[in-house]
């Protein structure tokens, strides 16, 4: 399971140490693709031919389908992790996610998130202000 939070820096090439944890967990090659909430998703291989597959089951016929297919699919590259256990984030998603020269690598379960540090720390503080209300709301669905 992908869980806990590290902060990294992005060097002048576009190169960023992955948390060894992570690179145990998720192997020599990764997806890395745009996020939601203005972030990166770092997938596994096999966890992106997963949520790929449930992808394109979604019907072709629906323009929301079609332009989340687009973004997700359209935005995802292929990463190696270097033998120095780094990875290369490319130049447009790089952009895309607003990232500079700090990051937040944040495991989330079956994917990891890719911050703009100073990003991640605004969100984190917005969430944690609301974490009893949202809790309540999971708790009357059945997850807590």
């Amino acid at each position: 399971m992908l869980i806990g939070e590290y902060k990294h820096t992005i060097d002048e090439k576009n190169r960023m140490s992955f948390p060894i944890k992570f690179r145990k967990e998720m192997g020599k090659t990764v997806i890395v693709t745009p996020g939601l909430d203005k972030c990166l998703f770092i997938f596994t291989t096999k966890e992106w031919s997963h949520i790929s597959s449930k992808l394109a089951e979604s019907s072709m016929l629906s323009a929301d389908n079609r332009s989340f297919n687009r973004y997700l699919l359209g935005g995802a590259t292929e990463v190696s992790v270097d033998p120095q256990g780094r990875i290369l984030i490319p130049d447009f998603l790089k952009d895309r996610a607003g990232l500079g020269g700090k990051v937040a690598i944040v495991g989330v379960h079956t994917r990891v998130e890719l911050w703009d540090e100073k990003s991640w720390d605004i969100y984190k503080k917005g969430v944690e202000a609301k974490a009893d209300e949202l809790a309540e709301k999971l708790g009357n669905v059945g997850v807590l």
